[in-house]
């Protein structure tokens, strides 16, 4: 089961939702991709702009972000994923921690989210321009919990060519601080 396919189907959005396209290099290649996503069951619209790297799709049902990326990938060509790490709030037990992931799963365009619970950490993985941080931030305080600030945002292509020159270590309490928990 790859990434792409864990990412949940949403209600259709009033606006139009925007996703990165990397490879395209002329205008057959626009036409390529507008085929491939106009083929895509409940996509009402898909307009590429080869200069912005962008597709601009709108939907005639739900939004099934999941397809449209996997429409892109099957055209030949690579759907930009970026990563977001923020800190949240309030977490307590793996309870908290499976509503925060299912939460963010629920947002259109994401492709992926894992939360640490002893360092308060989640980790967030959506189609460039499919989600906002700010649509990401309101999932988590719609259910409860409020993200901190210093949230850090970044494109995982060019991060994962970088993976193997980085190490990153922290040292954590096995127990974090004790609090009333929130899912219950």
């Amino acid at each position: 089961m790859t990434a792409i396919s864990q990412i949940e189907k949403s209600t259709a959005l009033p606006i139009p939702t925007e996703f990165g396209i990397e490879g395209m290099s002329c205008a057959s290649c626009i036409a390529r991709v507008e085929r491939a996503i106009e083929a895509v069951p409940g996509v009402g619209t898909a307009s590429v702009n080869l200069a912005t790297e962008r597709a601009t799709v709108t939907f005639k049902d739900t939004v099934d972000a999941a397809a449209v990326l996997q429409a892109i990938e099957s055209a030949g060509y690579g759907a930009r994923i970026e990563t977001l790490e923020m800190l949240v709030e309030g977490m307590t037990c793996a309870s908290c921690v499976s509503r925060v992931e299912r939460a963010l799963k629920a947002v259109p365009g994401v492709v992926d989210a894992a939360v640490n619970l002893a360092t308060e950490k989640v980790t967030v993985r959506y189609a460039a321009g499919a989600a906002s941080v700010r649509a990401l931030e309101d999932a988590v305080r719609t259910i409860g919990y409020e993200p901190k600030s210093g949230s850090q945002s970044y494109n995982a292509s060019a991060a994962d060519r970088r993976t193997s020159n980085y190490v990153r270590s922290r040292s954590v309490s096995a127990f974090p601080p004790f609090s009333p928990c929130r899912c219950s």
